[in-house]
């Protein structure tokens, strides 16, 4: 696999919060730890909508400008609720990225949870 960076969409198995592996689904790169390991903290990508937390994930549709280089196939939700920290070894590809704006707009608003929890 090619470099990662954040704001790119890997797919691979997304751990469920009970640590049973998941569903093979797609993942964001939201920062790459400084571990030295290859370790990312990641967040959730869904097209199930209705999953959303109202003021911290985000939907991401096609109508969006990022969406077509995103390769996501459908109107999605970037889960900031559902975080994990993995190695990249587990990474079975990517489909695309998002703008860095969106990305840096993520950012923003996952660091506001956090402090205003």
């Amino acid at each position: 696999m090619a470099i990662k960076r954040a704001g790119q969409i890997v797919i691979f198995r997304f751990p469920q919060t009970d640590l049973v592996v998941g569903k093979t689904r797609p993942a964001l790169l939201i920062a790459p730890l400084p571990s030295g390991y290859n370790d990312w903290l990641v967040c959730m990508i869904s097209s199930q909508t209705r999953q959303a937390v109202s003021g911290i994930d985000e939907a991401i549709s096609s109508s969006d400008t990022d969406f077509s280089q995103s390769g996501l196939k459908n109107d999605s939700i970037i889960r900031l609720t559902r975080l994990a920290v993995v190695s990249d070894s587990i990474f079975l590809g990517t489909t695309g990225e998002i703008s860095a704006e969106r990305l840096e707009k993520l950012k923003n608003k996952l660091a506001h949870w956090i402090k205003t929890s």
